[in-house]
């Protein structure tokens, strides 16, 4: 049989002082035991793979050590430590909540509690994925985690704390396990590659380490597959192929291309990524990471927030140093946007294509957006002596032979300046600001000539009664609830006022169409008047013959049903008479 072991288990650390990225908690439970200041119940909980289940070992292992260290850790060396390295310990119980989750399993737990250590101080019990027992478990266990011996110490381990009983969690001391960071998962392999002497490039460790996404076990287990595979060698680009990940250099290429307005490169790029196997989804949410991360470069302060390795850092810095900030924006808001609605996308290719195109354009439209929101240009400077001719008034322009009396050059000198000369009508305002660099441009664009055609479309056509019935009526073939059709069909529309009144059959009918505020905006979209107001009243005559049609018709009697007979056939009387039969009034014998 094979003695390879998973780095998982091989480099599992048996001291606080090897916990990768958990230091709060170390440092926390070493100054309990300094101080002798122990719960009776501990609860670990966070994301898998960060190490809550590793230091529910160390602290059982230190809990029952005879002899620990001056910085309080375990010393590995006494028969306790060496028991429990070698899973011979008797003091130390682990149960896996995940199998083991029914009452019974817990009862027989309780009945073990009862026992006390054959040597040591303490009995430990780790329950792991704690938050997988039952309700009825949690009852059972509860007032044992209460009141416990002296000499039994819990430690419970968990994924989803809010799973977990309020009654248990009060009882427990709460340690909470943060994910652990890309740069500290990437020391620990450093560790590992020295350690195993396996040559590894920086680029290539530091990409495993973001792709474990916090947890260090995941780390370790994809660089146990990278190494099963390249051998004592770890290259970036081995990395990116295993891991199905896009090049770094795509993105710089695309950044490239957008600036300098290539579009016939950025497509043939796109497609290139396509052929590769790459999901559109995938390289846009890479590239609104790229831009993210260009942005941060921008400003010495925030380039620590740069997650990526040092050997890429100055491309980086270089890259965004060259890139304006409006474009940096407009992208990363275009790219998010394309993200969220890919899955929406019947042509996807077609989709991603698109927002390529706009980032494309982005330094264009604000070109255009800056020079149709500038003042106009200013005429040339007067020569000397060059006199400019005043605007001509309305009256002039009117009847041309009426002339305004000219004023003398002694009038011109004496006359003084007008102080309304700077509320003038023929002075220029000044310019609106323009746009924020925040702000996408493209947008601002659409927005804009939206609103005209709407604004336009809106003074030309008439809103009537029958225009509001059509679009009442596209909208209720689209309906899929019965009642809400039903009171549709039933309503009857009268536009008056500029307000839309529904007359319906019932308060149940009104009520729906009051919750249906897809309607009002659909109406109001079909007949370009955001201000379309709607009132929703029930129709009292409608409703009373309505209620009249439906009433239940009073029982006859005996009588009447015998007169209704004799008005369809007068022989029923002659062959009562013969028969001798009386009429019996109802319910009698």
């Amino acid at each position: 049989m094979s003695s390879y072991v998973v780095s998982a288990r091989k480099y599992r650390p048996t001291r606080f002082s090897e916990v990768v990225g958990q230091e709060h908690v170390s440092q926390t439970l070493k100054n309990a035991l300094k101080e002798d200041h122990l719960a009776q119940a501990f609860l670990f909980c966070g994301p898998r793979g960060v190490g809550k289940t590793t230091c529910a070992r160390i602290l059982a292992k230190a809990l029952n050590c005879q002899q620990l260290t001056e910085e309080h850790e375990p010393c590995n060396e006494c028969p306790s430590c060496t028991a429990f390295n070698e899973n011979a310990s008797l003091n130390i119980t682990e149960l896996d909540a995940a199998s083991n989750n029914s009452v019974e399993h817990i009862r027989t737990l309780i009945d073990q509690v009862r026992i006390p250590p054959q040597q040591g101080r303490y009995r430990i019990f780790i329950i792991d994925e704690v938050h997988m027992l039952s309700n009825s478990a949690f009852n059972a266990f509860l007032k044992t985690l209460e009141e416990p011996p002296a000499h039994a110490v819990f430690i419970l381990a968990t994924t989803e704390k809010h799973k977990i009983l309020p009654t248990i969690l009060s009882r427990c001391q709460i340690y909470d396990f943060k994910r652990i960071g890309a740069a500290d998962i990437k020391k620990q392999l450093q560790y590992i590659c020295e350690q195993e002497g396996i040559e590894a490039e920086e680029q290539a460790l530091h990409i495993i380490a973001q792709k474990a996404d916090g947890a260090l076990r995941d780390a370790l287990s994809i660089f146990d597959r990278i190494s099963s595979f390249s051998g004592r060698k770890i290259t970036y680009r081995t990395v990116i192929e295993n891991l199905h990940i896009l090049d770094y250099d795509y993105y710089f290429q695309f950044i490239e291309a957008l600036l300098s307005e290539d579009l016939p490169k950025v497509l043939l790029l796109f497609d290139e990524i396509l052929r590769a196997g790459f999901e559109g989804d995938l390289f846009m949410q890479g590239l609104a990471t790229h831009l993210r991360d260009l942005l941060v470069c921008k400003d010495p302060a925030t380039r620590s927030l740069l997650e990526v390795g040092e050997a890429l850092q100055n491309r980086y810095i270089e890259q965004a140093q060259s890139t304006p900030p409006v474009f940096l924006l407009s992208a990363l808001n275009i790219a998010t946007e394309s993200e969220l609605q890919y899955k929406l996308a019947k042509n996807k290719r077609l989709h991603i294509e698109m927002a390529l195109i706009k980032m494309c354009y982005i330094l264009r439209a604000k070109e255009a957006a800056e020079q149709s929101t500038s003042p106009e240009k200013k005429s040339p400077e007067l020569k000397e002596n060059q006199v400019r001719e005043p605007a001509k008034p309305a009256y002039a322009k009117s009847n041309p032979r009426q002339q305004p009396p000219q004023k003398t050059a002694e009038q011109k000198k004496t006359t003084p300046a007008s102080p309304l000369k700077t509320t003038d009508r023929n002075h220029t305002p000044p310019p609106p600001p323009p746009p924020r660099a925040s702000e996408d441009i493209l947008s601002q664009i659409d927005k804009a000539v939206s609103k005209k055609r709407q604004k336009t479309q809106q003074q030309n056509t008439p809103i009537t009664t029958e225009m509001l019935q059509t679009l009442w009526d596209a909208y209720l073939d689209q309906i899929n609830s019965d009642l809400l059709r039903n009171a549709m069909r039933k309503a009857r529309l009268e536009y008056k006022n500029e307000t839309l009144h529904v007359l319906v059959t019932s308060p149940i009918s009104q009520a729906n169409l009051q919750q249906e505020t897809g309607l009002i905006e659909h109406l109001r979209k079909g007949a370009n008047n955001p201000s379309l107001r709607w009132e929703i009243h029930i129709d009292q005559e409608e409703a009373a013959k309505l209620k009249e049609q439906t009433r239940t018709p009073k029982k006859k009697t005996p009588k009447e049903k015998y007169r209704d007979m004799l008005q369809t056939n007068p022989l029923v009387e002659k062959l009562r008479l013969e028969l001798d039969l009386q009429i019996v009034p109802a319910g009698s014998s």
